[in-house]
C-alpha cells in the first residue's frame, strides 16, 4: 500500500518532517514496518501551502521518492505551517506521475492510503457519479483520485464530514450491485491549508495503520534542544501512517471508522459512519 503524513504548526522546512526523523516518511518509502508492503517506490508527492498563493503547491514524481535528489533540495529549501506528503505503492493502476498523490482542486489538497476492491468492475459506475463539471479535472486513472472527486461531488468545501461519509456510502453501495465483499479499505486525509481532515475506515473493520501527535509540548520536554520541535511550536499537529520516532506517549493510534478534524489547537474526533448520497449534489465552485 502508501505511506502519507500531513502536518500543521509554524512554518518548518519541509525536510524537518521527511528526512530527519530516525522513522522518516522518505525512510519509510524504503522499510515501512507498519505497511501491507515494505518498499513504497512507486511515486510520491509533496504539496503545500505558501505566503504567496492563494492555491498549494505540489512537486509529484513517479520515481522512489529515496533516490530522488530533487526532492531533498526542495525539502531543504521550502518552509511551510502545513503540508501533506505520500509515498506510493500501486494497487492495480500504472505508476505515472498523474497517479501520484496529492491529488489536488482548488485550495484542497487530497492523499489516500488503501484500496477499492476490484476498482475495474466498478469504475464506470463510480466515476459517472462525479458531477459533470469536475470530470474534466480527472487525470490519472487511479481510484484515490476518483474518491476525491466524488467527495468534491458531494460537498467537500461545505461539509467535509458529510462529503467523505457519502463518498464511502457510495462506493459501499456500488459494491454491494457487483458483489464485492468489503469493497472499500482507506485512510485518507484532505486539507485546505486551514484544517486537516483525517479518516480511518473500512468495510471490513481492519484498517491501515493511522495515528496522530499527542502533544509537541511532550516532544519538548523530552527533546529541549531539538530545534525542529522548538521551531514547529506547541500547537504542532501530526497525522501520519506510521510514527516518525520510537518513544512512548508522543502518538496515539486513531481507532478503526473514525474521523479527526483539526483546526490550529482545535483537534476533534467523531465516529465515521459511511451513509448514501444525498439526493441533490452541491454546486463545486470550478478551479
Amino acid at each position: 500500500m502508501c505511506r502519507w503524513l500531513a502536518y500543521s504548526g509554524r512554518s518548518v522546512p519541509l525536510e524537518a518532517v521527511l528526512f530527519q526523523p530516525e522513522h522518516s516518511l522518505i525512510e519509510q518509502s524504503l522499510n515501512s514496518r507498519l505497511g501491507h508492503t515494505t518498499t513504497n517506490g512507486d511515486g510520491f508527492g509533496v504539496g503545500w501551502y505558501g505566503r504567496h498563493s492563494e492555491l498549494p503547491f505540489r512537486y509529484r514524481s513517479l520515481h522512489p521518492a529515496w533516490s530522488d535528489t530533487n526532492l531533498r533540495e526542495a525539502a531543504r529549501a521550502v518552509r511551510a505551517p502545513l503540508f501533506v506528503a505520500h509515498v506510493r505503492a500501486a494497487t492495480g493502476t500504472p505508476t505515472q506521475e498523474t497517479n501520484c498523490h496529492p491529488f489536488r482542486f482548488g485550495r484542497w489538497l487530497f492523499v489516500h492510503n488503501g484500496m477499492i476492491r476490484q476498482y475495474s468492475h466498478m469504475r464506470r459506475e463510480l466515476m459517472m457519479a462525479v458531477a459533470p463539471h469536475l470530470f474534466r479535472w480527472i487525470e490519472g486513472s487511479t481510484d484515490s483520485e476518483v474518491m476525491f472527486f466524488l467527495a468534491l461531488t458531494f460537498g467537500l468545501e461545505r461539509d467535509p464530514r458529510g462529503a467523505l461519509e457519502q463518498m464511502a456510502g457510495l462506493i459501499e453501495e456500488v459494491g454491494r450491485r457487483y458483489d464485492v465483499e468489503e469493497p472499500l479499505n482507506m485512510t485518507v486525509c484532505v486539507t485546505d491549508g486551514e484544517q486537516v481532515v483525517a479518516v480511518r475506515y473500512s468495510s471490513e473493520g481492519a484498517s491501515r495503520s493511522l495515528f496522530h501527535s499527542t502533544s509537541f509540548r511532550q516532544l519538548r520536554a523530552l527533546y529541549p534542544e531539538d530545534p525542529r520541535i522548538l521551531a514547529a511550536g506547541d500547537d504542532a499537529f501530526l497525522v501520519l501512517s506510521e510514527p516518525l520516532i520510537d518513544v512512548q506517549g508522543v502518538w496515539e493510534e486513531i481507532p478503526e471508522a473514525t474521523i479527526l478534524m483539526a483546526k490550529g489547537s482545535d483537534i476533534q474526533s467523531h465516529r465515521f459512519v459511511p451513509r448514501p448520497p444525498a439526493s441533490g449534489l452541491a454546486v463545486v465552485r470550478s478551479a
